[in-house]
């Protein structure tokens, strides 16, 4: 598991060590008062623009989705989230460690993945917050797209 917020020393950034890099689109969803801001700046740092919100019509790299408990259907939110996303782009699933408000069990996050066409690849944690990194299967992304 990698540590973030604060919790990465000199060896690289939260963002980088999620994958982000410079130029990347992308898409936040779900933000709200309780969101990680240093990750956020972070990311926005790494990729030297500002995330997309979503209602931007922009081909996206990655998702960034903040996920607590009582936000709805999962499986539909990530159906959503996929829309845009490029075919070898990937969706963070960002939610609540235990015992913080708006925890979501980690069963929940895998089992909605497959149901969306996701495969969950790694989880890390995010002070406050863990994430699950889901990716496309590579059978289905190559016929995605005209």
């Amino acid at each position: 598991m990698v540590a973030a917020s604060g919790g990465i020393g000199s060896d690289g950034s939260s963002a980088q060590k999620l994958g982000f890099a410079q130029g990347m689109v992308v898409q936040e969803l779900g933000w709200d008062e309780d969101t990680d801001d240093d990750l956020r700046v972070d990311i926005e740092d790494t990729i030297d623009a500002e995330m997309v919100d979503e209602d931007a019509d922009d081909v996206v790299d990655v998702v960034l989705l903040w996920w607590r408990d009582g936000d709805g259907d999962l499986v539909d939110r990530l159906m959503d989230a996929i829309g845009p996303l490029a075919d070898d782009g990937y969706v963070w699933v960002v939610s609540p460690k235990t015992g913080n408000d708006g925890y979501v069990d980690p069963s929940e996050i895998a089992e909605a993945a497959p149901t969306a066409g996701l495969t969950q690849t790694s989880v890390v944690s995010l002070g406050d917050w863990s994430g699950s990194r889901l990716v496309q299967p590579k059978s289905r992304s190559t016929g995605k797209r005209p």
